[in-house]
């Protein structure tokens, strides 16, 4: 089974499938193609595997490992009883299953839950309940059974090192995302006026390391029956390609520098990123080629009245026009007023949800 290829769902926030698209194709992922949050493709055990050490921008990575047609409760014991399973699970793992039904006869969810548990656990021997880390999704659309496994375990957001955190973060898998939609290579300086725990910043900074943004967490997929452990050991093993200091973090909360600081030296970037405690108001060109300048000031909506925010965006503005030449500007917020104020020529990006919002990335051209 080690060279058969699966079908695979990337998925992402809606709003990003075009950078997911891109990635996978970078990774060698075949045939990838964007559909409503997320990306099919298709790929091998291997495959899977690089995906969820290496993609950036995603949310997780499923695998389709089965289909069958049940037009009752009855067909579905049977057929799932026949379902290969131990091909794909261990037998000492506990696992949970998730159902959904639409447009089938076969409509109650916990009914088709228990028939397929009870298949699992019988032929197979592995305990199923329901606060099991290793998930087997059940889609049951229009008859059609289709078995799915969560590869990734833990949304892939949660990379491993950036334990601290400040108020209303942005997800490094948007992170990512939005340094990619503007033009980002890792070899731009990178700028973040307020950087909270330094999100961007890390980012930029492992994408220029060109280190796997999932070296330092685990997997679901290492779990399953077809894992091979000194494989995945090998595709571990990475050199880092050290780039310059040129990553830069300033925030006006000590606290935040700190965390910011803490999570760069977990991730291993603390010799390329830098991170000061200050206002907006003291910002000041680095003396490096101009780049990006990536910032998600408060709105609104997320932290504080968005009626007091006009003077710090319109303040973010006049210092990036004063002494910001050639650099580009990429702001997210939820507020194309706030935007706006800045009075810099942006152009908005697609809504992206964001605890509870849509938020847009508003990319400059050079100042």
């Amino acid at each position: 089974m080690e060279n058969t290829s699966f079908p695979l769902f990337l998925a992402c926030l809606p709003g990003l499938e075009p950078v997911v698209v891109h990635e996978a194709r970078s990774l060698g992922l075949h045939t990838p193609e964007p559909v409503p949050g997320g990306v099919e493709a298709t790929g091998t055990w291997q495959d899977i595997w690089r995906a969820n050490l290496w993609l950036r921008s995603a949310s997780r990575v499923l695998v389709r490992i089965g289909q069958f047609r049940a037009l009752h409760l009855a067909q579905l014991d049977k057929r799932a009883r026949k379902f290969p399973w131990a091909e794909f699970l261990r037998p000492d793992t506990p696992l949970r299953i998730d159902v959904t039904c639409t447009r089938s006869r076969i409509y109650h969810q916990k009914a088709a839950a228990q028939r397929i548990a009870t298949a699992i656990t019988e032929t197979l021997g592995a305990p199923v309940t329901a606060d099991a880390d290793l998930r087997v999704m059940i889609r049951i659309d229009d008859d059609m059974v289709t078995i799915s496994l969560d590869t990734s375990g833990e949304g892939l957001h949660k990379r491993g090192h950036k334990l601290a955190t400040g108020k209303a973060p942005l997800r490094e898998t948007m992170a990512a995302a939005f340094l990619h939609q503007m033009g980002f290579d890792g070899t731009q300086p990178v700028i973040d006026p307020m950087c909270g725990s330094g999100t961007f910043i890390l980012e930029a900074a492992e994408r220029a390391a060109n280190l796997p943004p999932g070296r330092t967490r685990a997997f679901a997929f290492e779990r399953f029956a077809s894992f091979d452990a000194r494989a995945w050991a090998q595709m571990r093993q990475h050199t880092p390609e050290p780039p310059p200091l040129q990553f830069f973090g300033f925030d006006r909360d000590q606290g935040g520098v700190q965390n910011a600081r803490d999570n760069a030296a977990r991730a291993g970037v603390q010799d390329c990123t830098a991170f000061a405690c200050q206002p907006i108001s003291a910002l000041t060109r680095p003396g490096t080629a101009p780049g990006l300048i990536m910032v998600n000031p408060p709105y609104g909506g997320r932290i504080g009245n968005a009626a007091k925010l006009f003077g710090l965006y319109a303040t973010l503005g006049q210092i990036l026009r004063e002494h910001f030449t050639g650099w580009r500007l990429g702001l997210v917020t939820s507020e194309r007023k706030l935007a706006h104020a800045t009075g810099l020529n942006l152009q908005p990006g697609p809504p992206i949800p964001h605890g509870g919002l849509k938020v847009q990335l508003f990319q400059s051209g050079p100042l």
